[in-house]
């Protein structure tokens, strides 16, 4: 079977790699070669900085001004709007992810790009209101420079336009780095930047492994902001690259996100948030809500019918729309998600559903799976999977809820399942989670920032907030006095 050919965009040119070497992508659900990617080194990289910092510091781009950027977005975003199901069907064959959620992304994604466009000329300075009367002083907002974007696997198109949009509202240059094992989408979302009229070489895109092109990317001299999305084991090697040209950081990392069920909550309800929260997505997500803490009264009863809806979750081709489970994105995942599950039946967690590979033909699928843990500080309750495995603790009170909820390295998000409304807005306040969800689950809104506390990284993306993230505060004095300047040895 002959491979699809992807090139890279570099300076507003489609092309391979310097070197010629291209790499496989494997199809999730077949485990077998669908795509074939360049394989960006050093050089490529280079060119691709060097042209975007050309591109920032061109009359082109600098001429063109908030109002307008925003219009481009806007147009991006229509653009988007008119290929949703190509889209949805490419991001699915990627990653594995089911088509009904690509698709349900995609025809959300053009929300970004309109949100963030009516922010772009809505970035404003101020005057200051000083102490030296004879002294002026005010701030302007101005863009970063060239932006580097890391993406990972699990929803590339999504944490991309996230960058993506107040990168270019606030008037940086990007170059966007796919994971290798989902590089499709993001190469077509260029080409639509490159319709909606936004001007050859302000995005780009190169593809490549995360040692050789992620490194030389985030390390670049030119570059002037990071916004890496992934998980924490490599942040840190961005951090440390990052050193290299001191750029700004923007890291959404991982989680190990706590449910919370109180006795008073709508079980039927909680029920669906814990399986969107867990096995939705194969449990691929940074938000998955994979430690469920169950109030004692109500535990045994939640947890039995817990088991029982996810042994009937239907497993199978995430292009088929009836399927409700696709497989892992990667050989190296399911790998991940088998060694956590024998780790945690060493430990003497007890299964309670699942916990080895779906019988299919081909592909990478794991069955839901849900453990009984001991106690809070048992591995499988403090270690991030990114698979369909649940670990499952009860508690008495809710001061003990709050307790194991922040025993955590993480603190990305949370759910909240009560009919108390007192206690809704008191375990919100007091969860160490970047997003909390109250009776629901894994809710976005391009008006609603994200991020995270303590190893789930820091910066938020997407919001109100999220243009002025890619750009730097100036302050201009202006001396409103006709006098010569007093004594130059003596700060004013």
């Amino acid at each position: 079977m002959s491979l699809q050919e992807f090139n890279m965009s570099i300076a507003g040119e489609w092309t391979g790699a310097n070197s010629g070497k291209v790499f496989e992508s494997l199809d999730p659900a077949t485990a077998s070669p669908w795509a074939q990617f360049p394989d960006a080194d050093e050089s490529d990289v280079n060119r691709a900085v060097e042209a975007a910092d050309r591109v920032f510091k061109s009359s082109e781009w600098r001429s063109i001004n908030a109002t307008a950027r925003g219009k481009l977005l806007r147009k991006l975003g229509d653009l988007v709007a008119q290929n949703i199901e190509t889209l949805a069907q490419l991001e699915s064959r990627d990653n594995g992810k089911l088509i009904r959620e690509t698709r349900a992304q995609v025809n959300y994604l053009p929300e970004f790009f309109y949100y963030t466009a009516g922010l772009a000329d809505k970035v404003e300075g101020e005057t200051l209101p000083l102490d030296k009367t004879d002294m002026m002083a005010y701030t302007i907002r101005e863009p970063l420079g060239v932006v580097a974007a890391i993406i990972p696997w699990n929803s590339p198109l999504y944490l991309t336009a996230i960058k993506l949009a107040p990168a270019l509202a606030a008037g940086n240059t990007i170059v966007l780095k796919p994971s290798e094992h989902a590089s499709a989408t993001l190469i077509e979302l260029v080409k639509l930047a490159e319709l909606a009229g936004i001007p050859k070489g302000v995005v780009s895109v190169v593809t490549g492994f995360g040692p050789s092109t992620g490194a030389a990317l985030s390390s670049h001299p030119l570059v002037r902001k990071v916004a890496f999305t992934g998980g924490a084991a490599t942040a840190k090697h961005v951090i440390r690259s990052s050193a290299e040209n001191f750029a700004k950081l923007s890291l959404e990392l991982g989680g190990k996100s706590p449910q919370i069920v109180f006795e008073d909550a709508d079980l039927d309800s909680a029920l669906n948030g814990i399986v969107a929260g867990i096995f939705a997505a194969s449990g691929q997500s940074c938000v998955a809500g994979s430690r469920l803490l169950i109030q004692r009264s109500v535990y045994n009863k939640f947890l039995d019918a817990l088991v029982e809806k996810a042994s009937k979750i239907k497993i199978g081709d995430p292009a088929l729309d009836e399927s409700e489970m696709g497989p892992m994105a990667t050989a190296q995942q399911l790998a991940v998600v088998e060694s956590f599950v024998e780790q945690a039946k060493k430990q003497g967690a007890k299964l309670r559903l699942g916990g080895e590979r779906a019988d299919l033909e081909k592909g990478w699928y794991y069955q839901p799976t849900i453990f009984e843990c001991a106690a809070n500080s048992d591995y499988l309750m403090q270690e991030e999977v990114f698979g369909p495995v649940a670990a499952v603790i009860p508690f008495d009170t809710e001061e003990e809820a709050l307790a194991m909820a922040n025993d955590s390295n993480y603190g990305l998000a949370a759910g909240v399942w009560t009919r108390d409304i007192a206690r809704a807005h008191r375990v919100a306040r007091d969860v160490h989670s970047g997003i909390i969800w109250v009776n629901t689950y894994r809710v976005v809104s391009a008006m609603a920032s994200i991020g995270g506390y303590k190893h789930s990284g820091y910066g938020r993306e997407s919001g109100i907030d999220s243009v002025l993230a890619y750009t730097e505060r100036k302050t201009v004095w202006i001396n409103l006095s006709s006098d010569p300047m007093s004594d130059p040895f003596v700060m004013r």
